[in-house]
């Protein structure tokens, strides 16, 4: 008997066949003929000129205009001194611009009658449970969308990443009581990652299905997507780009965020898979949806609607504010909304090291573009959307946007380097090397292992693999953590501290910085000696 999931991978492999013969090459290649607003030779040039400008390996683009798709092409390569060429079919990972598929699912379900969005998530996820017992009790549905949970942003995102990631997602949920709040409930925004996975899993306990399995069948089989949530069949492996960062005007690759075929923790946040040729049937839901105001084979207009409401007032930057002639910017249910030269934009963005996505709407001109990237800079998505978006525009300026967001990014940086002056310390730190080491223990994050080796002192995450790196003294009961990995995570802060006999009892981490705010990844751990080591 074949399950649920193997009929699923079975159905994508055909549907993989069927995209990857010359036929529907052929048709695809004649819809790219000409955008309405704007040629493919001049796509082609600003996507070349991005790419050079922020080292960006390779982009895949689409763009559907009046149920019309009259754009989608490929450009650059999957991997660095390759001549493997990204189409639109190349598979990039989608990193947050996934949630809107978290969100649908939700929506479905709403349809379904199987749920409210006002519902407690309590009444379906027992274990679910916040520091402060009236925020558990009053937590619905809708709550765990809007980003206004009372953590601070990406509050349990060590927990995600750097992959792989050690947490179970039912760990994950429990580890929610551990992370102490910073703001008042439903009173500011910050991004939270980890309440869209607990929505992924309450999808999954009210369908009674997975929650990639739930979308696999609810979401990409209806509107013919070749994407994954889960599992990816061997077929699709044969086109992936590669993840790949930048540091001194050099490009290398980031294997830790590849595609391998495997489901990650955070699909339901940031994991799902997927190319610019399926994201096109995506974009042209949401605008036939609302367009027509009916309801199509994913979810009514009633549902859409709540999702592209406005929930979450969010900050305009300045500059933001001055380039799009906006005057406001809102979070809905996954997706952001602002007025863009007085045009309502819906989007999102998505953002891992090496993997970038960028989704955009204008519903009013039937427009929808999708933008994916296998680089580390969104200065380059941000330039090609701008172009894009404004050619379709009556009268809309246009500038050189590529060498606009560079002067931005360049300004950002310079910046943020005078204010992060880089810590000064002695180099010497009071007691032996051996008497620092030992395995300390976090209570929701796990063991951390600190070895006394011939070349120093070494540490080593219990559950987060890639965490591995060597101890440099930095002063008294201080050292400087130096990841092996450079691109997993920032150098950090490592402060022992003593018990009243003077022997190394816990320690605590912060960022390499010299002013720590409040708002870090390492704020809830507290690390206490369980066993010495020899």
């Amino acid at each position: 008997m074949i399950n649920i999931k193997q009929s699923l991978l079975i159905t994508s492999a055909i549907l993989l066949f069927k995209l990857f013969s010359p036929g529907v090459q052929a048709a695809t290649k004649a819809a790219t003929e000409l955008a309405n607003g704007i040629s493919d030779k001049e796509i082609a040039a600003v996507v070349k000129k991005a790419r050079a400008a922020f080292y960006i390996p390779g982009m895949s683009v689409g763009i559907v205009h009046k149920n019309k798709v009259v754009h989608l092409q490929g450009y650059g390569i999957k991997e660095m001194n390759t001549k493997d060429k990204v189409d639109q079919h190349t598979y990039f990972r989608l990193a947050s611009t996934s949630k809107a598929f978290t969100a649908a699912s939700l929506a479905i379900l709403v349809d379904d009658g199987k749920i409210n969005w006002q519902d407690k998530v309590t009444d379906y996820l027992p274990n679910f449970k916040m520091q402060d017992h009236w925020v558990t009790g009053e937590f619905t549905i809708e709550d765990l969308l809007t980003h206004k949970s009372g953590l601070v942003s990406s509050a349990g995102d060590s927990m995600l990443w750097p992959e792989p990631s050690g947490f179970t997602r039912a760990e994950i949920i429990t580890n929610l009581r551990h992370l102490s709040p910073e703001y008042s409930f439903r009173s500011k925004y910050a991004y939270s990652n980890l309440m869209y996975i607990t929505a992924g899993e309450l999808v999954a306990k009210v369908s009674g299905m997975p929650w990639a399995d739930f979308v696999a069948l609810r979401i990409f089989k209806p509107l013919k997507m070749n994407c994954f949530a889960g599992d990816m069949p061997e077929i699709a492996l044969k086109n992936v780009a590669i993840p790949h960062g930048e540091r001194n005007g050099k490009l290398f690759k980031i294997p830790r965020n590849g595609i391998n075929g495997q489901a990650l923790v955070s699909a339901a946040a940031g994991g799902i898979v997927c190319n610019a040729s399926s994201m096109i049937s995506w974009l042209q839901t949401f605008l036939e949806t609302k367009n027509n105001q009916t309801d199509n084979a994913a979810f009514s207009f009633k549902q859409l609607t709540n999702m592209w409401q406005a929930h979450t007032i969010l900050p305009l930057a300045k500059e933001e504010a001055v380039r799009n002639n906006s005057h406001f910017k809102t979070y809905g249910l996954a997706w952001r909304k602002s007025d863009f030269l007085g045009y309502e934009l819906i989007s999102h963005t998505g953002t891992l090291s090496g993997m970038q996505a960028y989704v955009a709407l204008i519903p009013e001109l039937a427009l929808g573009v999708v933008l994916l990237n296998n680089g580390d800079n969104s200065g380059a998505r941000a330039a090609v959307m701008q172009t894009i978006l404004r050619s379709f525009i009556p009268d809309a300026k246009q500038v050189d946007w590529v060498v606009d967001y560079k002067r931005e990014r360049a300004e950002k940086r310079r910046k943020y380097l005078a204010k992060h002056k880089t810590p000064k310390g002695s180099g010497k730190t009071i007691l032996p090397n051996k008497a620092y080491a030992g395995t300390f223990q976090d209570t929701w994050f796990g063991n951390i292992v600190i070895n006394n080796t011939s070349k120093g002192l070494r540490v080593s995450s219990a559950k987060m693999s890639t965490l591995q790196g060597s101890l440099e003294p930095f002063n008294d009961h201080s050292f400087v953590i130096r990841w092996d990995n450079k691109n997993a995570a920032s150098d950090a802060f490592i402060h022992f501290k003593l018990d009243v006999e003077g022997k190394v009892s816990n320690f605590d981490l912060t960022p390499f910085k010299r002013e720590v705010s409040n708002n870090h990844e390492y704020r809830d751990m507290h690390f206490v000696k369980v066993a010495p080591i020899e």
